[in-house]
This record gives structure tokens, sequence and C-alpha cells, in this order.
């Protein structure tokens, strides 16, 4: 069994028409809307596609009109957004959105796993780095073998004892330093995190032609290119 584990996907289609094709099951971690110019399309691929899926931050705000709860810096770009998605999606899309589940369960090959967006005590909301010490209560938190997360936009893997937790990492909009379309694969009991180029620059140019402000553009922009956060307005930038 090879399943492909995707993340925040962020209505980038170029993002995900790079992911690889060759697994047997899709689990998606949440976030499919808002910041890329294609969230129709990003929903359509999941409901073809995946096996599993939860809600994310972003789904939950497209869906029911709820705040995000994003950091300082992401505010302006995911109330605009936002606007901007709700105005294009279909009645029976935002319906798809607000019906998605905060936490999903299966076993395969012997091993429970758990997904949600953030964290299972906060499944929409929570943002807990990789290094923060709860991961270590990740079993305690789920009863699961293995805990797959998304939300922070940063990949990584950690192991406590029999117990893991698997981030991997942000398709749409990586946070990690590279301008790379994120995932991992899960397959004979490994995981592997991977990313691949995309055509970010398309991605960039649609979000131009978008009824969008400027200075939140640009911010989208800053982020493909660099898989960071924007330096704040008037900051210094070398």
């Amino acid at each position: 069994m090879k399943i492909l584990i995707i993340s925040d996907l962020h209505g980038n289609l170029e993002a995900i028409e790079a992911l690889p094709k060759d697994f047997d099951q899709l689990w998606v971690l949440g976030d499919l809307v808002n910041y890329g110019p294609d969230p129709s399309a990003a929903i359509e691929y999941v409901r073809e596609h995946a096996a599993m899926v939860v809600r994310g931050n972003h789904d939950q705000a497209a869906g029911f009109g709820d705040d995000p709860k994003c950091s300082a810096r992401f505010r302006k770009m995911a109330e605009e957004t936002c606007r901007y998605t709700r105005s294009i999606l279909r009645e029976d899309e935002l319906r798809y959105l607000r019906r998605l589940p905060l936490k999903a369960g299966c076993e395969v090959a012997g091993e429970h796993f758990l997904l949600c967006h953030a964290a299972p005590s906060n499944p929409l909301y929570e943002y807990r780095p990789p290094d923060s010490s709860l991961w270590s209560d990740a079993g305690a938190e789920t009863w699961s073998d293995v805990l797959l997360v998304g939300h922070t936009h940063l990949p990584f893997e950690r192991r406590f004892g029999s117990k893991m937790v698997i981030n991997p990492g942000s398709t749409g909009q990586p946070k990690h330093g590279r301008p790379e379309a994120c995932y991992a694969v899960w397959q004979d009991r490994k995981v592997s995190l991977a990313s691949v180029q995309y055509d970010l620059e398309r991605t960039v140019k649609k979000l131009r032609a978008l009824p969008l402000p400027t200075d939140v553009i640009d911010d989208l922009a800053y982020v493909l290119r660099n898989g960071k956060v924007p330096p704040a307005p008037g900051a210094a930038s070398g």
C-alpha cells in the first residue's frame, strides 16, 4: 500500500499537478483553499482522488465565514483571499468544505493512523511547531500509532517510542525555505518526506490577475518564491 499524504494545498493547482501520480490512496490533512488562485480546482482534485480528508482552518473560514486565526503577518492575505474564495465557490463546494470531518482515523497493515489538521486537542487552530515538547504526548492524545498533521507548513517526522508524528509540509505554500511542493509517502511501514519543483511563476501570474490588493499579491508571491514568511512592511529585505 502506497499512501500519498498532503496538506495545505491552498488553491495552488500547479503545485497539485506536480505531485506523484503513482499512489494507492491519497490522504489530505486540510486547507484546500485560500491564498492560492484555484480553490475550485483544488477541491475538485481532492473530491476525485482522496480516500480520507480532514478540515483545516482555512476550509472552516471559507465554508462558514469564520476567522481562520492566522498570524498577524498573514491576516490580511487570509482575509482578502478568503473573500475571493467565497465569492467564486459554488454552494456544493462550500458545503463540501463544511462537511469535512475535524479528525479521521483508519488502520493500515496493523497500524492505527489519526489525521487532523493542527493537533488532536485543537484540530483547527493550534500552532504546534516541529520542536514542541507537546508532540511527545501524541500517543496519549490519540491512542494511535501514527499521527498525521499539517497547519505549520513545515515538514517533519518525530518518533516517541513506538509512536510517530508526521507533518508532510505544505503542498501549496511551503515555508521551509524552498519553493517546492511538499508531500509525504507512507509505504511498507516507512515514511519519506519529499518535495517537487513546480511552475510557481504560473501560479504568481494567476495571482496577479485576481481582484486583490497589490500588497497582498506581492506578499503571496514572496512566500511562493522564497518558501518563507515575507518581511514586515518597510523592513529591509536584504
